[in-house]
């Protein structure tokens, strides 16, 4: 067997191209800032605990700082390398190009099983708001019978080819908004008046760390957006500009409505995952509480649907590039929909719904991290290997700033390490069990090249990529 050293140097297969399909609508600006929007944040919804744990000023301080130190940097690296490289695979194309396929493998590896505990996020957030509005699915089982049947749903739905994009994406964005947009407006009116304000009363015990990476969560996943450049009009262009805007308006999205409610004087203590209905209620009445509790399903369904779209999309590129069996990229004969890759997913993700939210998101933020540093890793090297690369959109500052740009994400995985060591799976640290996860990847890879060294496939030629 080849040593890893030898194996992480190896020339990377030739990136499979990409099927050829018949004409279709592409994604402009403004529809990938909203199918962005969804794979990133989805609205509000998820954000309540970072209040319980900072309280107000912290926790509007922590909603500015984390775009600029977490989601900005993420951004300009994701508009370098989607403008240069706008191909099938997104983030783990642009690994494997720059590293071989040790570390493309190691890419993708982690973006999947980081996959399993974020995807599990978005039943658990769907049934927290259901429960809100009939707390009959509270009782016994239910809520994880519901749970299931969203990750079912949504994985029939991605292989009848159902996808959140173009004008329903937009739709969608203006539905889950239009509650929030209530909130701000109508909390002036009651400054001071909810200081005395009985709510339900939560059981939350999350403290300003838990809040940040909680921050660190409704702040990540710009890269999934890149997994469908082959689907975005002149991505070299739109990209970059898609990006951009988008983090402007999750901020927006996040902040505003805090900072209302901070007017009323509502307690911080009334805040968990799932109390802005609640809260919505005490503010509105049952109009806009109901309002809220359908926006807040709505929007953890149609994460949900949105990422399997992005998620799946990685094992179908592994499987064009020879890097995993061919099964994996099995294509639905009408939707083209990679359905075996879907299923498999599906599978790894309900496994994983029985999970405690602070959990999910401990672990979520730890593997997706470690795949992250691998991307900042790949503009720094593609910078120095290919300096000629045509880069329509540059992360600004030359060879210092494709470096620099990468040390606040960094510094704030650190504190990812420090919280994981505190949580437990499975009667060890969540650190110590996303570090076994990690190290199975290098395991999976090795097996997989003993035992297909030459691949899985003949690779194709590659493909052209799409005009500027």
């Amino acid at each position: 067997m080849a040593t890893a050293s030898a194996l992480q140097r190896e020339k990377p297969q030739t990136l499979a191209a990409v099927p050829n399909r018949k004409k279709f609508v592409r994604l402009t600006v403004w529809p990938l800032v909203a199918a962005t929007f969804f794979m990133v944040s989805g609205g509000t919804y998820g954000t309540e605990e970072i209040v319980h744990g900072a309280g107000y000023g912290r926790a509007i301080l922590i909603l500015l700082l984390t775009p600029l130190l977490w989601s900005l940097p993420t951004a300009f690296m994701i508009g370098e390398l989607s403008s240069a490289l706008p191909q099938e695979g997104g983030y783990y194309a642009w690994v494997r190009r720059a590293m071989g396929n040790f570390w493309g493998f190691q890419e993708a590896w982690l973006s999947l099983v980081a996959s399993i505990f974020d995807m599990a996020i978005y039943p658990t957030l769907f049934v927290a708001y259901l429960t809100r509005m009939f707390p009959w699915f509270q009782q016994g089982n239910r809520g994880g019978w519901v749970a299931l049947a969203v990750v079912i749903a949504c994985a029939v739905l991605n292989i009848a080819g159902v996808k959140v994009v173009s004008l329903t994406s937009l739709w969608l964005f203006f539905a889950l908004s239009a509650p929030f947009v209530a909130i701000v407006v109508l909390a002036p009116f009651k400054l001071g008046a909810l200081a005395n304000a009985v709510t339900r009363p939560t059981t939350s015990t999350v403290d300003i760390l838990g809040g940040l990476l909680i921050c660190m969560w409704n702040y990540m996943g710009w890269d999934n957006a890149s997994t469908i450049a082959t689907e975005v009009e002149r991505p070299q262009r739109t990209y970059p500009r898609a990006m951009l805007a988008a983090v402007v308006i999750v901020a927006l999205s996040y902040i505003l409505p805090f900072a209302a409610m901070w007017m009323t004087h509502l307690s911080p203590t009334a805040w968990e995952t799932g109390s802005w209905a609640d809260i919505a209620g005490v503010l509105g009445g049952p109009l806009l509480r109901i309002g809220v509790v359908l926006g807040g399903m709505i929007s953890a369904f149609g994460m949900f649907n949105a990422l399997v779209m992005s998620y799946s999309r990685l094992p179908l590129a592994m499987a064009q590039d020879g890097m995993l069996p061919g099964v994996f990229g099995k294509l639905q004969k009408r939707s083209r929909a990679p359905w075996v890759a879907i299923i498999a997913l599906a599978i790894a993700w309900a496994m994983c719904l029985g999970l405690g939210f602070a959990r999910l998101v401990t672990l979520d933020i730890l593997l997706y991290g470690a795949s992250l540093v691998l991307e900042f890793a790949a503009l720094a090297v593609l910078r120095f290997r290919e300096p000629e690369l045509p880069r329509p959109f540059r992360v600004p500052g030359g060879w210092f700033g494709a470096i620099a740009i990468g040390i606040p994400p960094a510094l704030l995985l650190a504190f990812s390490v420090v919280r994981s060591q505190h949580e437990s799976i499975l009667g060890m640290s969540s650190f110590a069990f996303g570090m076994i996860l990690i190290a199975a990847g290098f395991v999976a890879y090795f097996v997989n090249h003993a035992l297909k060294p030459a691949g899985w496939s003949a690779p194709a030629e590659e493909n052209p990529q799409p005009a500027a």
